[in-house]
Order: C-alpha cells, then structure tokens, then sequence
C-alpha cells in the first residue's frame, strides 16, 4: 500500500473528507479510506469531514447512518464541524443542472439500461456500458420517466483542455471517454457525479483521498468544476485493499463488516493500527 503523499507547502487550510453512501455497512476497505483522509488532514493541521451521500432514496437506509458513525468512531477517528447530509442538499444540485441547462449542456434521456446495453457495443466485458446517444436531439415526450444527461462533446469543446493534480502529477482529463454521464437520475435528484462536485467545492475541500476505483470518475469531475466555476481540489487515489484471493474488498464481494468485527470483540484502534501499517487484519471476524 502506498503510503500518505509528503505534504505541499500551501497557505490553505487542508481539508478532506470521507463520504460513505448508507446503503450498506462499512467494511475493511472503507476503513482504509478513512483512515487516509483522516491522517493526511491531521498531519497538516487541517480538518476532516464526514458527508453522508444518502440521496439514493431506494437503497439508502437510516440505520446504516449510524452505524457509519459507530464504526469511524470505533476506529478513533474524529471528524470536525457538523455532518453534512447530501439529501438537505438538493436545492444546490438543482440550481446546479439550471445553470447547464442554460448553457444548453443537458438532454433528456428516456432509454432504459437494457436498451443501452442492447445499443452500445463499445464497454468491455463486464463494464457499464457507454451511452450511445440515443435521445440526443429527440424530442420531448411528456408522461415519460426521463433522466438529464450531459452532452459531453458540447461541455468538453465549451471547457476546453483540462487538467487535475494526482498525487503531485498533473493528469489530463478525458471526459470523452465517458459518453454522455447522467446528472440527474430517473429516481434520483442528482447522480454522484454532481453531488459530489458540488459538495466538495461547498465544503472547500481542499484534497479528496479516495480509492483507484474513483479515478476515472475524476475526469468528469473536473470536467463539471471548469463548467460551474468551481474550485479543483488536489486528489489523491490510492490503490485497492484486496482479499486473499486477490479480489477486492467491496460489498458486493460480502466484504467483512466493521461492525461484524465490533460485535465480535476486536478492538478499532488496533485495526486502524494494522491498515495504517499495510496489513490486513487477520480477525476470525474478517475471514
């Protein structure tokens, strides 16, 4: 595991976050995130916060939420201000799809997944297919469920070339290669990809430490600032904790739980201990 990046000389404040999704429990992985966050905050006299991303109405759950909140503190990490809820946000992510929509970056989208999957030919195996373009310049059909997607060639030629900073390096964003990204779901306010734009910028985060799987959202992370007029943090992607079998740890992988390790006894800082070190834990409870 790499270790947290040296730090830059910068009159800003530092300020990270850790932003789980309450639609299940944490596990080691998450943890590992955390803890990251966490320490390249408090290394540099800066704050960590916490944001709850809850604004999947179908999938996330009130009780997970405090379970988030039991397992970080369990690990002994402590995070400054108040926590931020992304549902108590809507009203900022729906000014921000006024503003493209002004722009005239957006389109309503009425396809289905099986009728993009069915249309597209270009994901590789296994991976979310990209959207072919269907509804682009469609008409409206009223009484249909629609959600809002982002023209991408028209953002990429109004934003022009763009770059982030990873781990010190300067990475040139590519938003092209992520077709036309939803903005606002058919079920849902906004996508991930706004909401967390724009939270990060509200919350003057100065640095995202998140893992590798998060990479290539980045690209149109950045691609969104430059759009909206918004401040680029530095990032941070760190590579993957894996399993045994090399696999690695995820939800849907049935990754052991934090709380499974709470409830069997393992004390939290010790656990934090071994991942800060780069070991895994070895825990009846995490095999």
């Amino acid at each position: 595991m790499p270790t947290t990046p040296a730090p830059r000389t910068s009159a800003r404040v530092t300020v990270t976050r850790f932003a789980p999704s309450p639609t299940g429990r944490l596990h080691l992985g998450h943890a590992y995130s955390a803890i990251l966050a966490h320490d390249f905050a408090r290394a540099r006299d800066g704050k960590f916060l916490l944001r709850i991303e809850d604004i999947d109405g179908t999938r996330s759950r009130p009780e997970h939420i405090e379970t988030i909140r039991d397992d970080l503190a369990w690990l002994g990490l402590a995070w400054d201000s108040a926590v931020i809820h992304q549902s108590q946000r809507l009203p900022a992510y729906a000014a921000a799809l006024d503003q493209l929509r002004g722009m005239g970056l957006l389109y309503r989208c009425y396809c289905t997944r099986a009728e993009i999957a069915a249309a597209s030919l270009s994901a590789p195996h296994g991976a979310e297919p990209l959207y072919p373009g269907t509804c682009r310049g469609r008409s409206d059909e009223p009484d249909r469920l629609y959600c809002w997607r982002l023209d991408m060639a028209a953002a990429v030629a109004r934003a022009g070339a763009l770059t982030w900073q990873d781990h010190g390096r300067a990475i040139p964003a590519d938003p092209l290669a992520t077709g036309d990204v939803v903005l606002a779901r058919k079920d849902a306010p906004a996508s991930y990809h706004l909401a967390v734009t724009i939270d990060d910028a509200w919350q003057s985060v100065t640095d995202v430490v998140r893992g590798r799987d998060l990479f290539a959202a980045t690209h149109v992370h950045r691609l969104l600032q430059a759009l909206l007029g918004l401040p680029t943090p530095h990032y941070h992607h760190h590579y993957l904790l894996t399993g045994p079998d090399g696999v690695r740890l995820a939800k849907r992988h049935n990754a052991p739980t934090l709380a499974a390790l709470r409830e069997a006894g393992v004390e939290g800082r010790k656990i934090a201990a071994e991942l800060r070190a780069g070991r895994l834990p070895n825990h009846p409870a995490s095999t």
